[in-house]
């Protein structure tokens, strides 16, 4: 497809990811893509990754597999490209319906959302209940305004990596490079964390999504920004672009503290800190330190009404691009 016809294709994309979301009577007849590339990544790790390997040789494995599996995603990216090339117009449509399965917009708000909700209906039992389903960390230890911050800092980091990211590879390299970025950012949720199975074997997934999300993360801050301006205001937009650029390296991961410390400025609340992972505590500094430092439910809300402008401005951008290439 040439730049033009990517660019129509994410738009009616992104429209129909925010519509739709994910069609749950479908996953449950069919195994979703990502589950896909969870069960080639996982016999991948069962195959190349077993504990009587050196560290060096894990290490060469996981480059060797990561390699692999994105150049299978690219291969059928290009197959997939070239089959819906055959039906025109409708083929550009069914394009559309792949590309918004990668794309996570009206689920990932469903989901923060639904912390808002369990906590005003169901209390700290129930907002621990909710977030645990989007979060990694020990939703017992979360007190809460620990939830709100834990449900907000998700919203803000998959905006990058769930929407902008796709969104961004798609417009430049087609279905070979969405697809070939989802595999990767699967493998690093899966196998890039630095437990002493993976520290050596996900090394280079974790590495190269970290490359891979890098120009998403920063355009994230933008977005949010913009998001804030059209529900918050000109002061909030400010405060999302002067926190973003200043403490968004506050954060362990190079990408993810960029757009939850332009959320943190939007919001005028303090992110990240101290939090556990699997019993072990991650010390942080607090991103914007002079933010309220009591997150609510109704900054979840808050946060949801931002994300959805923001997207809502990604969409408008991929419009007035596509008028230009026109």
């Amino acid at each position: 497809m040439t730049i033009d016809e990517n660019l129509l294709v994410l738009l009616l994309a992104l429209l129909l990811d925010r519509i739709a979301g994910d069609p749950q009577w479908l996953w449950s007849r069919v195994p979703h893509p990502v589950v896909v590339f969870g069960a080639a990544i996982s016999y991948a790790d069962q195959q190349l990754n077993p504990s009587s390997l050196t560290g060096s040789q894990r290490r060469m494995n996981g480059v060797a597999a990561i390699l692999t599996l994105l150049l299978l995603s690219i291969a059928a990216g290009f197959v997939f490209d070239r089959f819906f090339a055959l039906f025109g117009l409708a083929g550009i449509v069914l394009e559309a319906g792949l590309v918004a399965i990668f794309l996570a917009q009206k689920s990932l708000a469903d989901h923060v959302a639904a912390v808002a909700t369990a906590l005003r209906d169901h209390g700290l039992a129930g907002g621990r209940a909710a977030v645990s389903r989007i979060v990694g960390r020990d939703p017992e230890t979360l007190d809460e305004p620990a939830v709100c911050r834990a449900a907000i800092e998700s919203l803000a980091e998959n905006f990058s990596d769930g929407v902008v990211a796709p969104a961004l590879c798609y417009a430049v390299f087609g279905l070979p490079g969405l697809l070939a970025y989802k595999m990767l950012n699967t493998a690093d949720s899966m196998i890039g964390h630095r437990s002493e199975k993976y520290i050596d074997f996900g090394w280079a997934a974790a590495r190269l999504d970290d490359i891979a999300n890098w120009p998403a993360a920063r355009l994230s801050i933008l977005l949010i920004a913009a998001g804030a301006w059209i529900r918050r205001g000109i002061s909030p937009c400010r405060e999302a672009i002067r926190v973003g650029m200043r403490d968004g390296g506050l954060h362990r991961s190079p990408n993810s503290g960029r757009p939850e410390a332009a959320m943190a400025g939007a919001l005028n609340v303090q992110l990240a800190g101290p939090r556990i992972y699997g019993g072990v505590v991650v010390t942080e500094p607090m991103i914007n330190n002079a933010g309220r430092d009591v997150a609510t439910a109704g900054d979840i809300e808050d946060g949801v009404s931002v994300f959805y402008a923001s997207c809502m401005v990604l969409a408008g951008l991929t419009f007035g691009l596509f008028l230009c290439f026109l």
